[in-house]
């Protein structure tokens, strides 16, 4: 790709998913629709992740049409989205007839990009996801979680990219989701990665620790092709570095972006304006702006880290969260060092959470500790103490297999207990993945399509339209 750097905006996902709980909403993006295509971004990352969860539970939007109205409204950029391989959007494993269409639908309504990652970089995870990207023409970027460890070596993190490679990726993301990846580290790991690998690098960090500029920087000088920004209005500290600096930082040298500072402002000042009302409703936390080294010192994302204050607080344990802090390694060593993002870091998390409160380590094991355990998650990266297996799943056999081998065909179940609700074939897909979510927006879309009052809506009784 040269020696100039590409950006990709995170404006319209990860920037407001990770400073204002995702809760932008599409008429806040469409008025600015027109100024991101001209901007020249390698890609516009809009959708997956949270934003479809949030869509159908908080906004009453359907993210398929959302989707569809963004692309019309951007025809020239790459759109981009994030998905979790085998888990699609979801937290478990779905079957791999679900993982086809919704691949397809993506595409079809609109997505170029589609950025495929495993909570446990478990290749076999990301297969499906990654073969039906290539067959429904759309653009694989393979990813790996970052994170460190004793088994997590840049070795490690080199060998899973060639294995991507060869699987069918055309580009590779480090996705640090924790803003763990500090510059010189970066620079070696990219370097490394350059000789390994043929396809462009793409790098996502977070700002949370105040490391994230350096180490797009350093990754810069070390060859990446392209880096996760967020324009500055919803920019820095839980979400990406800022695009505009990023972009007067490389002005006139050879990674110059190409990009223009001025139009990049406008981009900005209108969602400056978004930024006061997610402010206003309570969404945009002061907190999530600034920098917090926590995660360097416990190495625990921020949102992992909220979620446990939140949870000590329902507790009225709030005082033991340096105890809390203090388990979270020890129990992640437990489970063989599972990097911690979704859903990993929850399951830990709230581990680490049972076994304090419960005074003794392991006395209380939730459902999902026990099916990582169990192997259904998928191949935890480094050896389980065995120990612990056994005082939390007995003698449950452990899986080695890919666990979606286990899961039969679902989407004939999905479409037979929707029916009564089915507006486009799109919506078997909400359904597999937020069943009782989708199931309340469709009520609520009937509602509003045939003029009644969706909190008047008695479903029993509805004639329901032929």
């Amino acid at each position: 790709m040269g020696k100039q750097v590409y950006i990709t905006d995170t404006i319209l996902r990860d920037a407001h998913q990770s400073q204002a709980a995702t809760r932008m909403r599409t008429s806040e993006m469409l008025p600015m629709a027109k100024q991101l295509d001209e901007a020249g971004y390698w890609s516009l990352e809009m959708w997956g992740g949270a934003t479809f969860d949030s869509c159908l539970r908080f906004l009453n939007e359907d993210p398929w049409e959302r989707l569809r109205q963004l692309r019309a409204a951007i025809p020239n950029t790459r759109m981009q989205m994030l998905l979790r391989g085998q888990n699609i959007l979801g937290y478990k494993h779905y079957a791999d007839d679900v993982v086809d269409l919704f691949v397809k639908k993506a595409i079809e309504n609109g997505i170029d990009v589609i950025r495929i990652f495993d909570a446990l970089n478990d290749p076999r995870n990301l297969e499906k996801a990654m073969e039906a990207t290539k067959k429904y023409g759309g653009t694989c970027e393979a990813c790996f979680s970052y994170t460190t460890s004793p088994v997590h070596t840049r070795e490690f993190f080199v060998e899973l990219a060639v294995e991507l490679e060869k699987m069918g990726a055309d580009t590779i993301c480090i996705k640090d989701m924790a803003n763990l990846l500090l510059p010189y580290e970066a620079y070696t790991l990219v370097k490394d990665l350059k000789k390994a690998v043929k396809c462009p690098i793409h790098l996502h960090t977070h700002n949370k620790s105040g490391t994230g500029d350096m180490t797009y920087l350093k990754a810069i000088e070390a060859g990446v092709d392209i880096v996760d920004c967020a324009i500055s209005a919803l920019a820095n500290g839980t979400a990406q570095p800022c695009t505009e600096s990023l972009v007067a930082t490389l002005e006139g040298t050879e990674y110059d972006t190409g990009m223009d500072i001025t139009k990049l402002n406008e981009i900005s000042k209108h969602f400056r304006g978004v930024a006061a009302r997610l402010k206003e409703d309570g969404f945009l936390k002061p907190g999530a702006l600034g920098v917090d080294i926590k995660t360097l010192i416990y190495q625990i994302p921020g949102g992992m880290f909220s979620n446990l204050l939140s949870q000590l607080d329902k507790q009225g344990s709030g005082d033991k969260l340096d105890e809390v802090l203090a388990e979270v390694p020890r129990v992640r060593k437990d489970f063989g060092y599972p990097p911690l993002v979704t859903p990993t870091s929850q399951i830990v998390g709230t581990q680490a959470v049972f076994n304090v409160l419960a005074g003794e380590r392991y006395k209380m094991v939730t459902n999902e500790s026990k099916a990582l355990l169990r192997g259904e998650y998928g191949k935890l990266p480094g050896s389980v103490n065995e120990e612990v297996r056994k005082k939390c799943i007995g003698d449950d056999k452990v899986i080695t297999h890919r666990p979606a081998d286990d899961i039969p065909p679902e989407l004939d179940k999905y479409r037979e207990e929707i029916k009564e609700y089915m507006e486009q074939e799109e919506d078997v897909l909400s359904y597999a993945l937020f069943p009782q979510v989708a199931t309340k927006f469709f009520e609520f879309r009937r509602a509003q399509k045939y003029g009644v009052d969706a909190d008047m809506l008695d479903k029993e009784n509805m004639i329901h339209p032929a």
